[in-house]
């Protein structure tokens, strides 16, 4: 399922291969789709064009539309979004996260209002399992909690160990729906995910419990919502020993391209974030000179493509300047032009550092790159 090909320092070059899609290499970034889509206006054929290798799909948001039970019906999300490579879906765990103001938790479950229309769900971790086999993804995510950073140490450490629990629930509840004989994708895998908030004992104490329960991934959860960046590495570096070797880490929600490139080299394999295309529809693009605001004044004339290193069909065939009216103008195509770019820039760049990786020269790529790129150009 995982093979390392070659380590440089901790940083990893694998491959990785599950239900659909054959291999995927790593490290590698995945592309979020929350309700099945692109936000910026990219179907799952465009995704080829921008050098996805894994989408990443919303289970609570697809539970509450068009409905987990309706995806089953239509064959799954595969077929529904029309996407042929691997999907992984996550638990939940965030929007429970999210839903601060709206949530009660206990030991069975979630109990929520659906952002939509208030009315109340309960998620647990069997529920989140169902849906998830309903969706037919090839990774799903365990349900977790996520707590804010910073943390009562107390509550933390409380929550940490109800992750646990909640994982070994979804150890059993997945083995069960994966041997249905009418699963949606019997060869679907269960990534654990380790929490313990900014505490490295409680990280480290988590990640040898989940290490325990035979899962085909691992994850680390709660990082990069609210606490210094070098906190976050702190935490890498304390639990990355004692993950399991022979299997992918997967650091969730992260990140900027610096982000990535740090966290590779402290022995992470997977990755994904909002930020390309979130910051794409603002008008905010990733260049291998640095970031750029593409509304700004001085880029009305400019004839040069986006990125005049990148080779992605946007920056081959557009300027500066087009792009900006566009955006000006409130045109559509602003949006789908710049996520374009900025995810054909986040796989490319998942793809030189595997590069890297297999030359031997992932040091000196992150000499160069790991401060450049998140600055402005």
């Amino acid at each position: 399922m995982f093979q390392i090909i070659k380590y440089e320092g901790k940083a990893r070059r694998g491959v990785f291969r599950c239900a659909h899609g054959g291999e995927v290499h790593t490290p590698v970034f995945m592309n979020v789709g929350t309700q099945a889509a692109i936000k910026g206006g990219l179907s799952a054929f465009d995704l080829k064009d921008v050098g996805c290798q894994i989408e990443l799909s919303n289970t609570y948001h697809l539970h509450l539309r068009p409905g987990d039970d309706v995806v089953r019906r239509l064959g799954g999300l595969h077929r529904f979004m029309r996407w042929d490579g691997p999907i992984l879906t996550d638990s939940g765990g965030f929007q429970v996260f999210s839903l601060a103001g709206l949530r009660k938790i206990r030991e069975e479950g979630v109990t929520f209002a659906s952002h939509l229309d208030g009315r109340r769900i309960f998620m647990g971790p069997e529920e989140s399992m169902r849906i998830q086999s309903n969706l037919g993804s090839d990774i799903a995510m365990a349900f977790d909690e996520c707590v804010e950073n910073p943390a009562p140490y107390d509550y933390a450490k409380a929550s940490c160990e109800r992750t646990l629990r909640w994982l070994e629930r979804c150890k059993a509840e997945h083995d069960r729906l994966n041997a249905l004989p009418d699963a949606v994708n019997p060869g679907q895998m269960l990534f654990g995910i380790n929490q313990g908030a900014t505490y490295p004992d409680l990280r480290i104490w988590h990640a040898k419990e989940i290490a325990r329960i035979d899962c085909e991934g691992y994850a680390i959860g709660g990082l990069a919502v609210g606490e210094p960046t070098q906190v976050m590495y702190d935490i890498i570096d304390a639990v990355e020993p004692y993950l399991p070797q022979d299997k992918p880490r997967y650091l969730m929600g992260v990140g900027t391209p610096s982000n990535i490139i740090e966290g590779v080299a402290r022995g992470v394999d997977f990755f994904d974030c909002v930020m390309p295309a979130r910051n794409a529809r603002h008008g905010k693009l990733f260049t291998w000179a640095g970031t750029m605001n593409l509304k700004n004044e001085c880029y009305k004339l400019d004839e040069r493509p986006l990125d005049e290193e990148c080779d992605c069909p946007v920056c081959r065939n557009f300027s500066r300047a087009y792009l900006r009216h566009l955006f000006k103008a409130d045109e559509i195509l602003a949006l789908r032009l710049a996520v374009t770019h900025n995810l054909y820039f986040y796989n490319k760049l998942a793809r030189r550092i595997r590069d890297a990786l297999e030359e031997g020269s992932f040091a000196e790529f992150r000499a160069r790159y790991s401060g450049k790129l998140d600055r402005r150009a």
